[in-house]
């Protein structure tokens, strides 16, 4: 039996200014992309890759500040993952990523200048362009984080926590082809309008009879007993 997958999106919500840094990371961004999608495969430009996207991932720290998730990596990587644009992933959302051994456990924060931006560049693909339409489509999931096709099965009722503008989670199943069985991923996204002191508390919801459960910590019977309840609701 597979065991639950846990993904968090955290938006930081922040006043818009002329020249962002955000604008200026686009920028930077979109040379790379220029420059590569251009460039011959070879180790040379491999490593010039790997090195953009260090160095976009250093700017991304400096736009959300420092993030400490337990059980995850200290430090973020460029949740855009490639620059190249016959990629496949290529167009991930612009945001660190942190994840645990194994990928049972992730986590994007990104901004909501980076986030309505990347909202605007996927509207040919059927992307809802509403914050809170996007959270609740599989497109969103699929396209904003990882490589493999991904089916919602239902909405959890979140517990939002009282700073944060806007919370929602969903449960789905993820993978290449058919997307058919039990579902084995939840994703939560949660506007904040700053960086919370813990982010574990994302990874709470409110599933059945209002009792709280941290899914993080469930054992396999527990877990099988959450899939069970929401399949049923």
């Amino acid at each position: 039996m597979k065991c639950l997958a846990l993904l968090c999106l955290l938006v930081l919500a922040a006043p818009a200014h002329a020249a962002t840094p955000e604008q200026r990371y686009l920028e930077l961004r979109d040379r790379y992309i220029a420059k590569f999608s251009k460039a011959a495969e070879n180790d040379e430009t491999s490593r010039q890759h790997d090195a953009a996207l260090n160095e976009l991932a250093g700017v991304l720290r400096g736009l959300v500040g420092p993030v400490a998730i337990k059980g995850l990596p200290a430090e973020g990587k460029s949740n855009a993952d490639t620059l190249f644009k016959g990629d496949s992933g290529f167009g991930h959302l612009d945001g660190l990523g942190f994840a645990s051994e194994g990928d049972k456990l992730q986590a994007v924060v990104t901004t909501m200048a980076l986030l309505k931006h990347w909202l605007r560049e996927h509207r040919e693909d059927g992307m809802p362009q509403e914050t809170g339409a996007a959270f609740k489509s599989d497109r969103f999931y699929y396209q904003a984080i990882q490589d493999s096709a991904f089916a919602k099965y239902a909405e959890l009722p979140v517990t939002k926590p009282a700073s944060a503008s806007a919370a929602v989670a969903v449960l789905g199943v993820r993978g290449n082809g058919d997307l058919k069985g039990p579902p084995h991923e939840i994703d939560v996204v949660a506007i904040h309008a700053s960086l919370p002191r813990s982010l574990r508390r994302y990874f709470r919801w409110q599933i059945l009879g209002g009792k709280e459960l941290d899914v993080t910590n469930l054992d396999r019977h527990q877990r099988q007993s959450v899939r069970l309840a929401v399949l049923g609701l």
